[in-house]
């Protein structure tokens, strides 16, 4: 919203509103003014115009008057002198605003002074903007345009305008025009200050802006307030310039009240627990309106030095009653008995506050040395971190440490535990030693073992190739069941694609023709038309009749009459009347005969109307029929289907089956291979010993040529086994290929 808002507060009557512009036409007012200045005089009476109806504010300010007249010219206290108080003070502040080059360059003191007294309301606007130099500023033109966006604030503002001003009339009601355009400055300010966004507090500020004037203007006021009155660092996030305010105001109690300082210190009752807001509202939140707009004045004048003094005046006036008080004591008496002694004025207010001392050096060297506090703060701050990041290095060495001793300590002990065990393999090694020469001893024996177990072998092997071909066989038969089982699947579906295309031609042709009900119905409907249809036709041959008849009857009459034209007046009358009748039965006729038509169309119509009905009704026999058939259909579909499903698990099971075969097959391989490995390992161990035979001389030398016979015959038939184990390999792996196919 871009439009003018009317400021809610008061304004005198019509004849003051019309003062306003008297100052430039006044002799002893300057020649002419400008037309900027004139622009800004018509806006000026435009919005005394709309501020007319709040009359509480208006008994509100015509009390400032008084005070701010009263402090120019010492008069009487009756109504026409005030007003003349009140027309020459708009006469003073209309050449002000017309001067203020002048005026703000030569007579600044003055300007103060006039300030402090009070800025009259309908000149408060234009001044507000004058004392922070906040016209034409180019940031006004972008306004609009801040409208438009969207700020990552506009929750928080939200949020809070129902905090801002609750019993205000201008703001009370949601989502009025005060609070519209509220929330329009303070998202426009949240969008052009990103790094301040929005705080609250400040929106007690623009709302006492949007009271005097519009949105627009408010916008540019608020933005030169944040710039150039310390309130942009009072609101950032970190809040530095409000503790350096706590500060200042600390000392400042502690010198000029010493002994309320010692009482806030025995309580803890810090600085910030009262005073933060006088700060961050400029007393907005704290006092009536009427005394913080007088403060506020002074603020845009002088700067935050009116809130140190105005503070230090409240805690004079106060001292006595808040030494006696504890800690939740003074917090409700600042909460409650400070504002409701604020009620009577501000006069009493700004004048204590003006003596005050204030001294602006001490000012500037406290805020050095709060600057420099903060900053041993600071490092000291960043020296325990750099402390802790070392001390939180040291543990993760010290663990690391403990975790290398360790892992050495588990180093010692395993060493120690591998020396014993090598010595407990050394001496395994020596009874081993001693036990080889009972296993040369055992070799015999187990050689007689080695023959046994080679007979065993060769009696089992035709078993195992019968197995082999039992084997072959049975995955070959499996085979077959699964190539039946895939094509009886094939066979099942074609078989439900064809059911599926004759329920559709079922339902076409049914769909084309009609029930035996329905054919009955029919010929019933059919015969009575034609009954009906022959009596009407009847009934129409009759009457045709009947018309013939008469049109020959009236023939003949003419005939007869015609010659009677000349006989005397009663005949004539007489055959008048007759005609008449006749006339008179003619009509009559014709009369009954479109009777007769319009009943017969009357029949035609209900018969239409019974072929209607009769036609839903087929139609609603038919469609529950197709329901039917249709449910028929879906549960048929569901049987096929789960005769499909019978048919897949099945399948499943004799994969299954021939998967488990050819494992088993697999495992006989490797119990094959096993065999003939430990056969081999029997011969390499026997031709071993022959050697040592041959050797050591133990056998004679026939003895020995008899056994070197039978061993050369038992390698030559183990020789021959590995051949047959090579055939049963090969027949397990086509077995193993089959299943896979």
């Amino acid at each position: 919203m871009a439009s003018q808002v009317a400021t809610p507060t008061s304004l005198p009557t019509t004849s003051s509103s019309t003062s306003l512009s008297s100052p430039a036409l006044s002799p002893s007012s300057p020649p002419l003014l400008s037309p900027d200045d004139v622009e800004l005089l018509a806006k000026l009476e435009e919005q005394n115009r709309l501020l007319e109806t709040d009359s509480k504010s208006l008994r509100s300010m015509n009390g400032s008057r008084r005070n701010s007249g009263s402090s120019l010219v010492s008069s009487s206290s009756a109504s026409s002198n005030l007003s003349h108080l009140e027309e020459d003070s708009w006469i003073l502040w209309g050449r002000i605003v017309n001067e203020w080059e002048d005026v703000r360059k030569k007579k600044e003191k003055q300007l103060k002074d006039l300030v402090r007294k009070g800025i009259p309301h309908h000149f408060r606007a234009i001044v507000w903007q004058l004392l922070c130099n906040a016209q034409n500023m180019p940031i006004k033109d972008q306004y609009s345009d801040l409208l438009k966006m969207t700020s990552p604030c506009e929750k928080l503002i939200r949020r809070d305008i129902a905090r801002t001003y609750p019993e205000h009339d201008f703001f009370k009601e949601k989502d009025s025009l005060g609070q519209e355009v509220l929330f329009n400055v303070m998202k426009a300010y949240s969008l052009v200050d990103r790094e301040v966004g929005y705080c609250q507090g400040s929106a007690f500020i623009v709302g006492l802006l949007l009271m005097q004037m519009p949105e627009e203007e408010a916008f540019c006021v608020f933005v030169k307030l944040m710039q150039d009155y310390r309130l942009r660092e009072l609101f950032k996030p970190s809040m530095a310039e409000l503790g350096l305010c706590m500060y200042q105001f600390e000392c400042m109690i502690q010198e000029h009240l010493p002994e309320l300082h010692v009482h806030f210190q025995a309580q803890s009752f810090h600085t910030s627990m009262y005073a933060s807001s006088w700060f961050l509202t400029i007393f907005l939140t704290c006092f009536p309106l009427s005394v913080a707009t007088r403060i506020f004045d002074i603020f845009m004048c002088e700067g935050l030095e009116i809130v140190f003094r105005v503070g230090l005046a409240i805690l004079q006036m106060n001292q006595a009653e808040l030494i006696q008080l504890d800690m939740e004591g003074m917090l409700q008496h600042f909460q409650r008995v400070i504002p409701r002694q604020m009620d009577s004025g501000p006069d009493k207010v700004i004048q204590a506050a003006y003596q005050v001392k204030y001294n602006a050096k001490k000012m500037k060297k406290l805020e050095k040395e709060y600057t420099t506090i903060k900053t041993k703060e600071m490092e000291e701050q960043v020296e325990i971190k750099r402390l802790r990041t070392e001390n939180r290095l040291l543990k993760q060495r010290i663990d690391t440490l403990e975790k290398e001793s360790a892992s050495l300590a588990d180093r010692l002990i395993q060493g120690q535990v591998t020396r014993a065990q090598e010595a407990e393999e050394n001496y395994l090694v020596k009874r081993e030693l001693a036990t080889v020469k009972q296993q040369s001893e055992e070799a015999g024996a187990q050689l007689e073992q080695a023959k046994k177990t080679i007979w065993q072998l060769q009696q089992q092997q035709p078993q195992a190739k019968a197995a082999s071909r039992c084997s072959e066989e049975a995955v070959l038969q499996l085979e077959r069941e699964l190539v039946q089982a895939r094509l009886k699947e094939a066979e099942s579906q074609c078989a439900l694609k064809e059911m599926q295309d004759k329920i559709l031609d079922m339902e076409k042709r049914n769909t084309s023709l009609p029930d035996d009900t329905n054919v009955a119905r029919l010929q019933e409907e059919l015969i009575g038309v034609k009954l009906r249809e022959a009596e009407a036709v009847t009934g129409l041959k009759e009457l045709r009749q009947q018309v013939r008849d008469l049109e020959d009857h009236w023939q003949r009459h003419l005939a007869r009459t015609s010659g009677r034209w000349r006989e005397s007046p009663k005949k004539n009358t007489l055959s008048e009347l007759q005609d008449e009748l006749m006339s008179v039965r003619l009509r009559e006729a014709e009369a009954q005969a479109e009777l007769r038509e319009n009943r017969q169309r009357m029949l035609e119509l209900e018969t239409q109307n019974q072929i209607h009905n009769n036609q839903l009704r087929r139609a609603e026999q038919e469609g529950r029929s197709l329901q039917e058939r249709v449910q028929t259909l879906t549960t048929q579909n569901k049987d096929l289907h789960g005769q499909l499903q019978e048919i897949k698990r099945r399948q499943a099971e004799i994969e299954c089956k021939s998967k488990e075969e050819v494992m088993a097959v697999r495992l006989r391989e490797a119990d094959n291979i096993a065999a003939m490995a430990e056969l081999q390992q029997q011969i390499s161990e026997l031709e071993i010993q022959k050697e040592e035979g041959k050797v050591q001389g133990q056998l004679n030398h026939s003895d020995s040529n008899q056994y070197i016979r039978d061993l050369k015959d038992q390698i030559a038939e183990l020789k021959h086994e590995p051949a047959d184990t090579d055939l049963l390999l090969k027949g397990a792996e086509e077995c193993g290929q089959a299943s896979r196919l």
